[in-house]
Order: C-alpha cells, then sequence, then structure tokens
C-alpha cells in the first residue's frame, strides 16, 4: 500500500505536516504532496479533515510489464573533475553484463570535462550521458540524484550501477526511492541469470558468514552500488568510438550549497586500495613483533603492510591496515598471506587479487582455496627466506 493525496480534496490547511514523522508532505503551490521520503507509516491519515489523504495499491504491482527497459548503465563519479577509478572497474563488470544481455552499455558523467567523457568510451562505453554544469562541479545529493533520476526515467535502463563509495552510498538510495525500485548496496559480484535475465546481485550477509544472491524480478531498474577493488577494468582501446550525449542541467536546483571540500590527512603509506603489493599478516603472528618481520619484507617489495581483523582486534596493528569485508576491499598486483586461515569476511577483501601467496602452517586452511602459490610452513622460516633472497638478488649486505 502506498499514500496519495486527492488534490481536488486538499485545501492547503497544513493540519498533516505535523503528523509526518519523516517531513514527507510538503506543500507546493497551496495544495499538499508525499514526497519520496514517505513510509508508509499512515500516521496522516486521520489528521486530514477533508478526508484527501488516503492509501492505495502501490503504481508498479507484482508482474507489471518491464518490457520497456533496456541497456546496462553504470554511473562514473568524478573528484576534481577526474574520473575515479571506481566508474573504470564497474565499466568492466557493465561491459561483460551488457554483452551478455545483448544490449547497449551507456555511462552517466556529471561535473567533468568532455575528455573525460571521450576516455570512458576507450574503456568500453557505447554512449555516456554527459554534463559539465557549474552544479555539478562539487558533488551534492540533491542535484546528482534530480539529474539521474530524470535520465532513467527518460531512457529506462534495466540496469544502473554505481560504486560503493561514499558519494555511491549517499545519493543512490535517493534515486532508488524516487523511481520506487530496489537497491542492492555493497556488491562483490554481480552476473545475468539465464532463464530469466534477471541481475544477480550478490553480496556477502549476516556478517560474511554467507553470501546472498538478491534478485529485483518485478521492478526496474534493476540497482546496485558494487565494492571498489573487486571488479577487473575492462579492455582499454584507443581508437574505439561512441556516442557523447550532452545533457543540459536546465531546471536541476539545489536547497544546498557545497561551499568547500577538506581532504583528510592520512598515512599514504597505508593506501591499501592503491597498492600494487600487500603483505598482510594474521593471527598465526602468534604475537605483534611478527609485523616487525612484515614489514621488513613490505620494504624490500615496495609494498604495502596490510593485516586480518583478527590483528586488528588484538591490537597488535591499527584499523587502518585492515583487509577484508569491515575493513578495505584491495586488488593489488600481489597479495602475500602470512599466518592467515582465510576467514569469508577476510576472502570477501582480497581475493579479486591477481596473484595470492599463501603462507599457513595448516595444509587445510581456507586461504589455500584462492591462493595462487601456497606455502605449507612456518611463516618465521619462511619470511627470513624470502627476505634473505631478495637481498642477495639486490646486491643488500645484511
Amino acid at each position: 500500500m502506498s499514500v496519495i493525496v486527492n488534490i481536488d480534496k486538499c485545501v492547503g490547511c497544513e493540519e498533516c505536516l505535523t503528523s509526518c514523522p519523516f517531513d514527507a508532505i510538503v506543500i507546493k503551490e497551496g495544495k499538499a504532496f508525499i514526497n519520496e521520503y514517505c513510509q508508509n507509516c499512515m500516521a496522516c491519515l486521520s489528521v486530514c479533515p477533508e478526508g484527501a489523504i488516503f492509501e492505495t495499491e502501490e503504481e508498479r504491482p507484482e508482474g507489471a510489464n518491464l518490457e520497456g527497459y533496456k541497456g546496462v548503465w553504470v554511473f562514473a563519479e568524478q573528484r576534481g573533475g577526474k574520473v575515479a577509478s571506481v566508474a573504470y572497474e564497474l565499466l568492466g563488470a557493465g561491459r561483460k553484463l551488457a554483452d551478455e544481455l545483448g544490449k547497449e552499455l551507456s555511462v552517466v558523467l556529471l561535473g567533468a570535462p568532455e575528455s573525460e567523457a571521450q576516455e570512458l568510451i576507450r574503456w568500453g562505453a557505447d554512449k555516456v550521458y554527459f554534463s559539465n554544469g557549474q552544479i555539478f562541479e562539487k558533488f551534492n545529493d540533491e542535484p546528482y540524484s534530480e539529474m539521474v533520476t530524470l535520465l532513467v526515467k527518460r531512457h529506462r535502463p534495466e540496469i544502473v550501477l554505481a560504486g560503493a563509495t561514499p558519494i555511491g552510498r549517499s545519493f543512490f538510495p535517493r534515486i532508488a526511492a524516487k523511481i520506487r525500485t530496489g537497491l542492492t548496496a555493497d556488491c562483490t559480484s554481480l552476473a545475468i541469470d539465464k532463464e530469466t535475465g534477471n541481475l544477480l546481485q550478490i553480496r556477502p550477509a549476516f556478517g560474511g558468514n554467507i553470501m546472498a544472491t538478491i534478485l529485483c524480478p518485478n521492478n526496474r531498474p534493476q540497482m546496485a552500488t558494487v565494492r571498489p577493488r573487486v571488479m577487473k577494468r575492462g579492455q582499454y582501446e584507443e581508437s574505439r568510438k561512441g556516442y557523447i550525449i550532452p545533457v543540459k542541467a536546465d531546471g536541476i536546483s539545489s536547497r544546498t550549497k557545497v561551499v568547500d571540500t577538506v581532504k583528510e590527512v592520512s598515512d599514504l603509506s597505508c593506501n591499501l586500495q592503491e597498492a600494487e603489493i600487500i603483505v598482510s599478516g594474521g593471527r598465526g603472528l602468534g604475537t605483534p613483533k611478527g609485523f616487525d618481520l612484515l614489514k621488513e619484507l613490505a620494504g624490500l617489495l615496495g609494498a604495502t603492510l596490510g593485516s586480518s581483523r583478527a590483528a586488528v582486534d588484538s591490537g597488535w596493528i591499527p584499523y587502518s591496515h585492515q583487509v577484508g569485508q569491515t575493513g578495505k576491499t584491495v586488488c593489488p598486483k600481489i597479495y602475500i598471506a602470512c599466518g592467515i586461515s582465510g576467514a569469508v569476511q577476510h576472502l570477501v577483501g582480497m581475493q579479486s587479487s591477481d596473484m595470492i601467496i599463501a603462507i599457513n602452517t595448516n595444509p587445510d586452511a581456507p586461504i589455500f582455496n584462492v591462493a595462487t602459490c601456497g606455502i605449507v610452513g612456518d611463516l618465521y622460516e619462511i619470511v627470513p627466506l624470502l627476505i634473505k633472497k631478495i637481498k642477495e638478488a639486490r646486491g643488500i649486505g645484511n
């Protein structure tokens, strides 16, 4: 059921405004309107003296015609006029989905120069809906959600994806609420159901103990945010051609203004998501001093130091180094796991690495199921040997 207002009966008395705990009722031109914040609590039904507010069936019932929705869309977020890396990861995933469905792959780009739109085409997009209006220069929930909602309603894509970043998490739910469809957050894998053509949206559930597959069979578009660094980039083609479609920002407004953006000062030596090599330690280190050994190995390899949640919870290393479901999701060229058993919560955060080298005394440890190279043995014997060999190869004295 949903709540609607009979405009003919409404006299604009405003009696209903204070009854709504979600601020979902607004007065426009002397009439009451229900906006996207409505949670169908029905608190407003009994307060209207004119009986103008009532409940009705959902606008899009089960079994609605979904034939008019076609194509896969990706929202490409930008920061400072440069497209974020997560957009290229989504293009790789979106290209596979679009090819499997036999449909076009389109991108929505707001606030970046046209040269960035052309780059998105080279990475696999067929079309780029592009607007560099000043209102989009700095991210703001309201104009961004208003523009993307307008485009979705106009062109009716069947799948829309965004990164599960602070930006994607902030405004994508607004779009889903406005167009009354489902949204699966923080996906780690996407696929197409070969029988129904529905999008299979896969994400960790129940604290990461299971992987849930979520479908949205009765509403379109099917919307999902995807965790950064879990998808591979597609193929870059310098000569690839596509269409850049300018979109005017006429009529797009905002009640708020972003005055300034302050960047957080962080430890650049712990930029896990951009690292090409990561050396990680877990509970198997047995002591926090084990990280001193891993730091030496990481220093020789030009690597970043990571850890499992168990090591962080034990107080051996700061949270900023944590890899996994409740830490950072990473996708380095080489991931070296030392004394990490491989709980599903950790695997979710690193299993897409190009090469995984695991060192563990337990031959049945789950980490070996995803490892490219597995070494069964004591890390306090193996890691010093690795350090020694690397120093010898580089002519570094002890």
